[in-house]
């Protein structure tokens, strides 16, 4: 018997290349374009990229016109002048952003695609494991016994215990191919997901050009209406602006858990803050909009055993367990008291909320053992000794920073959304944070247009 199985090796390099030879044909035809439409495509990739320059020329003529009217001293033609650059770059800009649309929409279509067939790929590969691996455990199984009964000749029989062998190497051709299979869809699916969220942010900067060409519009209209014997009444009009943006800048911005702070200087801060991180005002002054929103419905506690967590609501004493996570957050709650200086039972943190401790300290709305973790990198930056999470401008770089950390230092609405959503729900960022942050992106947008556009535009 062992002088038949030597020979029967001799077989299995014939049969193992058949079974790589089937993989390949089977696996590895990869799809190929015809040039006539290949060099199509490129033609219109070309055009688009060529109207796209132009249109970055437009842009950039109209960003030199608005800047060289600013430097002019104000009067009626000087607004109107600057009114039509804003609304000649904002036109400019739509144009652009349609353009980047349109070769996004190519990819994506391209990628949607390539998904699909990877995927189609991948099922294929692993029927043929399942195929081979009935096989193996169908040639495993034959006996001698079942042999002798079968009727099969002896070549035959060598020729299927011989098929063991090259089955089995077969398979692990097969499973290096499905694993190379899913990891090229990985990186398919991770590229389309960049493009995707780049068409989203050129769409909503679109929407934004538009509002603001609605807005410039209008108040052109108004401006047009006057003469050049009317200067006066136009004097008048500015002295309105100017006291809108002093409404502006002297209204109170509320923050959660501490006095609420002129909106000038939490804007102030917040320019502060967009030099160090990145972060765009709007959105972090939306974010510590947000959680001063939800400390209007969740409230306020006060955490009283420092054993369990447990404690009170500060305004209505009724009983809370949970307040703070005790192996968590207690020890480093405690030590920020002693270095600050404030008896631990008296200060306001969060109250639980359904599924989840509370804790959370100031506008920031950081846990104790997250802030700790923040306190050298915020000394750093804010230079001093001790960050408090209760001072605003503390709180404000604090926010930053981590909103930095989770990537809305890059801008565009898809990476602030995100890291909005995150902030807020941590890991569960694509169930639970999702409302969070379209809220968010709501008063962002609600505080650039209607509170940092007009102080910008003085």
């Amino acid at each position: 018997m062992n002088i038949v199985m030597q020979h029967l090796r001799i077989l299995v390099t014939t049969y193992r290349l058949s079974v790589v030879w089937a993989l390949v044909v089977l696996f590895g035809a990869p799809f190929v374009a015809s040039a006539q439409v290949e060099d199509a495509v490129a033609r219109r990739q070309a055009e688009l990229q060529a109207e796209l320059d132009a249109t970055n020329k437009d842009i950039e003529y109209w960003a030199g016109v608005l800047a060289s009217k600013k430097s002019e001293t104000a009067s009626l033609a000087r607004d109107v002048a600057i009114l039509n650059a804003k609304i000649g770059e904002a036109k400019a800009t739509i144009k652009a952003k349609n353009i980047v649309i349109q070769q996004l929409g190519k990819d994506i279509g391209e990628k949607a695609k390539t998904i699909t067939n990877l995927t189609e790929k991948m099922g294929r590969q692993q029927d043929s494991l399942s195929r081979l691996i009935r096989k193996v455990n169908a040639l495993e199984s034959y006996s001698v016994a079942e042999f002798a009964l079968s009727g099969k000749n002896l070549s035959d029989f060598f020729g299927d215990l011989d098929s063991i062998s090259s089955v089995e190497e077969a398979l692990k051709d097969s499973f290096f191919e499905v694993r190379e299979t899913r990891t090229e869809t990985e990186v398919a699916k991770d590229t389309l997901s960049k493009r995707q969220a780049a068409e989203t942010d050129a769409r909503k900067i679109i929407e934004e050009q538009q509002r603001q060409i609605q807005k410039n519009e209008a108040d052109k209209k108004v401006l047009l209406a006057l003469t050049k014997n009317q200067e006066k009444t136009y004097q008048g009009i500015l002295g309105e602006r100017q006291k809108k943006a002093a409404q502006i800048r002297s209204a109170l911005f509320a923050l959660r858990d501490t006095a609420a702070i002129p909106f000038g200087t939490a804007y102030a801060y917040a320019l502060e803050v967009e030099t160090k991180t990145g972060v765009r005002p709007a959105l972090l002054l939306a974010i510590l909009t947000q959680e001063t929103n939800l400390g209007e419905n969740v409230g306020q506690c006060l955490v009283k055993d420092f054993t369990t967590g447990d404690g009170v609501g500060k305004n209505t004493g009724t009983p809370f367990s949970g307040i703070m996570k005790p192996s968590r957050d207690v020890k480093p709650f405690l030590d920020i008291a002693e270095r600050l200086g404030f008896d631990p039972r008296e200060k306001p943190v969060s109250c639980p909320q359904p599924g989840g401790y509370g804790g959370a300290m100031g506008p920031s709305q950081f846990i104790p053992s997250t802030w700790v973790g923040y306190e050298k990198r915020l000394a750093k930056a804010l230079t001093v000794a001790t960050p408090d999470p209760w001072i605003p401008r503390d709180a404000f770089f604090a926010t930053g920073l981590y909103l930095s950390d989770l990537g809305a230092d890059a801008g565009g609405y898809s990476a602030e959304h995100t890291a909005a959503a995150k902030y807020y729900a941590g890991g569960a960022w694509r169930t639970r944070g999702q409302g969070y942050a379209t809220s968010v992106m709501k008063h962002a947008q609600n505080i650039q247009e209607n509170m940092i556009d007009p102080l910008k535009d003085l």
